[in-house]
């Protein structure tokens, strides 16, 4: 029992750093390439253990990333679900992908979540659409290996079912 409860502190510890790094100031000049950490450790939480942290979980941390941000509520409920629903039902197939594997359909993720969140965007504030949007997808997918190991080596040093 103790050891069930101390691997849930450590998701969710790694969920709340997700979101602390996703609010973090960082300089102009690399703001446009700010992975989405939150998105990130979503994924691989609903990825490994996908009967525990799925679809609900991921609305959830939208529900507060939209609070925390001042944006609408539930533009990043929905698309972290939308995400967080593709990796639930792929999840075998995305376990036996190589880490670099993972991370092209990570960076295709990534992409369908800011694209469907521009979209959303442009229904409420017509928005216009500009290329450097995509930028996260890139610097997602480049980051994807080091969260994968960190979480990957926290989830079995704590031994997290």
């Amino acid at each position: 029992m103790l050891a069930n409860t101390r691997g849930t502190l450590v998701v969710w510890f790694s969920m709340l750093l997700g979101l602390l790094f996703q609010l973090m100031p960082v300089p102009e000049l690399v703001e446009a390439f700010r992975p989405d950490w939150l998105l990130l450790v979503v994924i691989y939480w609903s990825m490994a253990l996908p009967h525990r942290y799925n679809i609900l979980t991921a609305w959830l941390l939208g529900t507060v990333l939209d609070v925390l941000l001042g944006s609408y509520l539930g533009i990043r409920s929905l698309t972290f679900s939308l995400v967080i629903y593709i990796v639930v039902l792929n999840y075998q197939k995305l376990r036996n992908f190589s880490v670099w594997q993972q991370a092209l359909i990570i960076a295709f993720l990534l992409a369908l979540y800011h694209l469907v969140l521009y979209w959303m965007q442009f229904i409420i504030f017509h928005s216009e659409f500009h290329l450097e949007q995509l930028l996260p997808v890139v610097s997602g997918m480049v980051i994807w290996p080091w969260i994968y190991w960190l979480l990957r080596r926290l989830r079995r040093s704590y031994k997290v079912r």
